[in-house]
Order: structure tokens, then sequence, then C-alpha cells
């Protein structure tokens, strides 16, 4: 599986941005792929995770004001995240595993994009 993200800069405190992941060389039907991000000299945190039945989990940090979505025909998978502070700067990387139960917070995934980096200031 390859997932390449897009869509990452930089923004202003307050602005809102949308993540794009294009995954490619899997043909199952059922999987689980989300975004994560990690900050330098921080844990890896922000989970936003959605399975092909479309349930969706967001880690605390994130919920309320993140939206993760996507395109199943396509196979992109997107992240809105609105009310942006400089807390949200950080590397974002798109995740992906096989099993679609195994979609949760915290967890390990199968694979994990290169990341697409996101920086907030005025």
């Amino acid at each position: 599986v390859q997932l390449v993200e897009s869509g990452g800069g930089s923004v202003q405190p307050g602005g809102s941005l949308t993540l794009s992941c294009a995954a490619s060389g899997y043909t199952g039907r059922r999987y689980c792929m989300g975004w994560i991000r990690q900050a330098p000299g921080k844990e890896r945190e922000g989970d936003a995770t959605i399975n092909t039945d479309g349930t969706t989990k967001y880690a605390d940090s994130v919920k309320g004001r993140s939206t993760v979505s996507q395109d199943k025909a396509k196979k992109i998978l997107f992240l809105q995240i609105d009310n942006l502070s400089p807390e949200d700067a950080a590397m974002y990387y798109c995740v992906f595993n096989y099993d679609s139960f195994r979609c949760g917070l915290g967890i390990q995934y199968d694979h994990r994009g290169q990341g697409t980096q996101v920086t907030v200031s005025s």
C-alpha cells in the first residue's frame, strides 16, 4: 500500500486546512484509514480515523473541529481541520490498516505515508 499526502502548508491561527491522502496498491474492500500527527520532540497524537463502514473516531485534541472523510471510489482520504492553533503544527501522516475493525485511537498501523507539514503562525 502506498499513501501520498498533500495539502499541508502554512496557515494563520484560526484558519482551516484540508489535507488529502491518495492510496494505491490495495484492492480489498475493507480497511481502516486515518491521520496521525507528530510535532518535533512530542509524542504521536491527534488520531482521526475512518473505516470502510464510515465509522469515524477522533482524538480529543482534534475532536469537534476536524472531519475525516473519504472518496472510496477514488481511494482518497481527507482531513479538514478548522480553527487551527500553533498547537496543531506538526507533520501529518496518513495511515492504513488492512483490518477495518482495527481502527481506533493510539493504535499501530500497517502503513504510513511520508507526511505533509502543517505550520500555524501569524
